[in-house]
Formats: C-alpha cells, sequence, structure tokens
C-alpha cells in the first residue's frame, strides 16, 4: 500500500510538472506572438511589453532575444538626442549579444550585434568606432558563412566597406597613431556586397540606396543617381527606410 501510494504522487508530481512546463511554453508563445503584431507594425515599446515577459520565461529564446534587440534599435532611431540614442543602442547590443553567444551557428544572432554596432558607430568617439569596426566586419562576415543568403549580413558588410573605403590617408595615419591600425579596403568591394544584397533580395530600398551612395563616392554620378533614385521611388517597408530615404535625397542633392 506504501508503494502504491508513492508511486501515485510520483505520478500525480510529474504530471503537475509537465502542466506547468507546458503552461509555461504556452504563455511565452502567446506573448511573442502578440508583440510580433507591434513588431510588424514597428511599435517598438507596445511589441516590448510583450517580447520582455517572454524573456523572463524563456531567457535562452535566441529568435526572442534577435527581436528584443530590434525593437530598441527602433527606439533608437526614433529617440531625439544622441545620449539617449546610445542608452538604447547599449541595450540592444546586450540583447544581440545574448543571443549571439547562445547561438554560434545561428545567421540572424550572430548579425545582430553588428547590426547594432553599425547604428552606433556614427555617435560614438573615434577610439569606439576603432574597437567596434572589427566586431562589425566578424560579425557580418560569419552571418554570410552560415547563411550566404542573408541579404542584410551582404548589406551590413557593403556599409563597412563603404565607411572604411572613404577615410582619408591623413585620418587614417592619425588614427593609427592613436588607436591602432585601420584597415583598408575598397569601393569595388562595397559595390560587390550591395549588388549581393540585391540579387537576394531586390525588394530592400535600402539595397540601392547605399549602392547609390557608394558610386556617388567613386565619382560615378550617373550610376549613383540611377540606384539613389530607384531606392527612393519604392514604398517605405522597414522601419528605418524614411531615414535612409533622407540620407539619399542627401546624396542626391550632392550631385553634380
Amino acid at each position: 500500500m506504501h508503494l502504491s501510494t508513492s508511486l501515485q504522487a510520483l505520478v500525480i508530481a510529474t504530471m503537475l510538472l509537465l502542466t506547468c512546463s507546458a503552461g509555461r511554453a504556452q504563455s511565452a508563445n502567446d506573448l511573442i506572438g502578440k508583440g510580433d503584431v507591434f513588431d510588424r507594425a514597428f511599435q517598438a515599446n507596445r511589441a516590448l511589453n510583450y517580447y520582455l515577459p517572454a524573456a523572463e520565461l524563456e531567457p535562452k529564446n535566441v529568435p526572442l532575444l534577435v527581436r528584443i534587440a530590434r525593437q530598441y534599435r527602433h527606439l533608437m532611431t526614433d529617440a531625439r538626442t544622441n545620449e539617449e540614442k546610445l542608452r538604447l543602442g547599449g541595450i540592444a547590443l546586450g540583447y544581440g549579444q545574448r543571443a549571439a553567444a547562445l547561438a554560434p551557428n545561428d545567421s540572424e544572432a550572430q548579425l545582430s550585434p553588428a547590426i547594432t554596432y553599425g547604428k552606433m558607430l556614427p555617435l560614438q568617439g573615434s577610439k569606439e568606432q576603432v574597437d567596434a569596426s572589427p566586431r562589425i566586419k566578424a560579425g557580418a562576415d560569419k552571418a554570410i558563412r552560415l547563411d550566404p543568403r542573408n541579404d542584410v549580413a551582404w548589406h551590413v558588410l557593403g556599409r563597412w566597406h563603404q565607411a572604411l573605403a572613404n577615410i582619408g590617408g591623413l585620418k587614417r595615419a592619425l588614427g593609427g597613431l592613436i588607436y591602432g591600425k585601420l584597415p583598408t579596403t575598397t569601393n569595388e568591394a562595397a559595390v560587390t556586397c550591395f549588388d549581393t544584397a540585391i540579387a537576394i533580395n531586390p525588394n530592400r530600398l535600402r539595397h540601392y540606396i547605399e549602392l547609390g551612395r557608394t558610386y556617388a563616392q567613386m565619382g560615378k554620378n550617373a550610376e549613383a543617381r540611377l540606384f539613389i533614385e530607384k531606392g527612393l521611388a519604392m514604398p517605405n517597408m522597414e522601419h528605418d527606410d524614411p531615414e535612409l530615404k533622407q540620407r539619399g535625397r542627401e546624396a542626391l542633392a550632392k550631385l553634380p
């Protein structure tokens, strides 16, 4: 009788444990699903109202951590001061780094910190920029190795080449003396990356605008105008598209 009672208690405890686990998983899934609705609508704060509680339930959910990092980058874009942008970027970076550490073979997880580093770069000092540069390239390179059809990774790599290709000799020399040697690259390498991104996903206007901006830096004004105008004519589909279009319009205005 004692053995039967013990077995019965064990069965009940096991069933309760399984029920609780299923309830936790289901509630996290429900929260993520609700957050996804606001993610698609670019309502970052409302998405975080669901994503952050879900992360409390599933702190090692890599796709969720990547989603959360993206929301903080959206908030970073919308912030009014550089200080607030950098604060939000730091939070985004933390979630992206957690995802990357948990999933070394996940392309999106490896790319997340690189995207955030890239968004923070224009707001930082020279030392921080030099420190971030190899991290951006390493993240994009690894993301591409894991998924050669990750067009955003190709875009990030293109932006990396674009930025470094146009650092002047004096600034490069001074930066190297103070902060360490800067890598050298070319605008042609950036063009290759953006062309690859377009071939993979021709529906992202950012690829065309940044390709056009690269051609502008090369002095190829006809090509620059062609691709920037193509990007500007496309509908906004992603959160940062208005900002990217403004950058494209500014580049277009400088063309002779």
